[in-house]
């Protein structure tokens, strides 16, 4: 993201920076259920953080955990039916729906790059810098 916001591609930014925080809250929502049923809650990373500069590869690696994310939260989903326990059933589906939306986000911006090349980012770009420039002016 601090990648993103240093070369002016504030929409690109701002969209990982909710998608982040987003993923947050499910987290939290899911340490509470699990807590609220009496279990353990251990927080670790899924895997390795990778950095990733190249923009497009940005978007494909987001639009591919947010794929596995919802499969993963479909088929939790699924297992609680299973279980009779529609309460985390309805958390699960409430979550695939969240990673379904942030895929769609990713594969428009993705849709973006590959119809406007690098007149696409150079466009936010260019707005932030009219941004910044006309409050600057402003003051």
């Amino acid at each position: 993201m601090i990648l993103l916001d240093g070369q002016g591609y504030d929409w690109l930014a701002n969209l990982f920076k909710r998608t982040a925080i987003e993923e947050m809250m499910h987290i939290e929502k899911l340490a509470d259920h699990i807590l609220f049923l009496k279990g353990e809650v251990e927080m670790k990373a899924a895997g390795d953080v990778q950095k990733v500069h190249d923009v497009k590869k940005m978007l494909e690696k987001a639009s591919g955990m947010e794929t596995e994310s919802a499969n993963d939260y479909n088929k939790f989903a699924n297992e609680c039916t299973q279980h009779a326990d529609s309460v985390s059933k309805q958390l699960f589906e409430e979550l695939v729906a969240d990673e379904e939306r942030h895929f769609d986000q990713y594969d428009k911006e993705m849709d973006n790059l590959q119809k406007f090349v690098d007149n696409y980012l150079a466009l936010q770009s260019i707005e932030r810098s009219k941004l910044i420039g006309g409050s600057r002016t402003a003051g």
